[in-house]
């Protein structure tokens, strides 16, 4: 019988060809599984027994990374995972070893989901162009050149609109950070309320635009004059000439997810909102506002892109309000009244 690492080569494999993984899951299963196969030694599948797993437990909750921090609970259970999962690829193939149900993952606290009330919402999104009216009468204060000055207001202005554009798009779509960098000018129909998006485990999903992110994408992109595809690209001067798509070069490079995260908590501390704010973070009011209007949480599922509709339960909080007004409205209706 092979080594672990034998199989373990075959299984990333097939998790590329049959299962059509994504790059980063690819990297991440490698790197979690080569942690298991290198700390038991690179076993043979037979090998592997319920004590062997419960002392890598034990290893997992003891390892401390470089700062000198444990290993948080949630990546232990990533490392469990993906292991299970090994573990269901070799019974497949009818390889002796441990079950994979036997691998109990740990008991995690319920998830926090953080999100915008409608006061902070609002500010957040109307923050690109109070900072751009703020820029404009800066400028009248300065007696400086005409011409460079109307340079630097269009520029002001190109930034505001597409800074508009991408919160105006998180809160109408609840797409991921990825998803929303990835986007390019003909993937969104102006004239139609919907587009389809590719999220994860290239699976498509239909998104739905508001009149908000319908108007303010099309301001955006009628001020670029410019031929790059990318729907969201930067406008710094040090990003010119990077990007080359198609045997093309083109003059700014498209934002990544890193410079999209920094805008949106860059507009948050504008705004004045104290607590972290991230692009998940409308991505969960994008949620929590649908299930507080009264939607249903299948359809919020389908809308985010969740496969199991467990990951979309942790929103079920937001309906709190709803629940007080049906104890208000009908417990304790028999009772004589003092």
């Amino acid at each position: 019988m092979n080594k672990l690492s034998i199989y373990l080569k075959e299984y990333l494999e097939h998790l590329e060809i049959e299962k059509n993984r994504s790059r980063n899951t690819l990297i991440n299963y490698d790197f979690y599984l080569h942690r298991f196969v290198d700390w038991c030694k690179d076993v043979k599948p037979t090998e592997i027994t319920y004590d062997m797993v419960r002392n890598y437990r034990l290893w997992l909750n003891r390892l401390v990374d470089v700062h000198g921090e444990p290993l948080k609970k949630n990546t232990q259970n990533y490392h469990l995972i993906a292991l299970r999962s090994f573990l269901k690829y070799l019974a497949k193939r009818d390889v002796d070893t441990l079950a994979p149900e036997k691998i109990e993952l740990m008991k995690m606290p319920d998830r926090e989901v953080s999100f915008l009330d409608s006061g902070d919402l609002d500010r957040i999104l109307e923050a690109p162009l109070a900072k751009l009216k703020e820029q404009g009468t800066s400028s009248k204060k300065k007696n400086t050149n005409e011409v460079a000055d109307q340079k630097r207001a269009t520029k002001s202005r190109l930034i505001a609109y597409r800074d508009k554009a991408i919160l105006e798009l998180f809160f109408s779509t609840g797409l991921r950070v990825s998803e929303l960098a990835n986007l390019e000018k003909e993937d969104i129909n102006i004239k139609r309320d919907e587009f389809t998006v590719r999220g994860k485990g290239k699976k498509t999903r239909v998104v739905f635009l508001s009149d908000s992110s319908k108007y303010w994408i099309a301001e955006y992109t009628k001020l670029r004059g410019d031929l790059n595809p990318n729907l969201f690209i930067s406008h710094d001067e040090i990003s010119k000439k990077k990007e080359k798509k198609g045997g093309k070069d083109f003059e700014y490079s498209p934002l990544t997810p890193r410079s999209i995260q920094r805008i949106v908590q860059g507009y948050a501390k504008m705004a004045g909102i104290t607590k972290h704010v991230s692009p998940h973070t409308l991505r969960h009011s994008f949620a929590t506002d649908l299930l507080r209007n009264g939607a249903d949480i299948r359809s919020v599922q389908t809308m985010l892109g969740h496969s199991s509709i467990t990951t979309t339960q942790i929103y079920t909080h937001v309906t709190d309000s709803q629940l007080r007004n049906i104890h208000k409205n009908f417990h304790g209706k028999d009772r004589k009244k003092d």
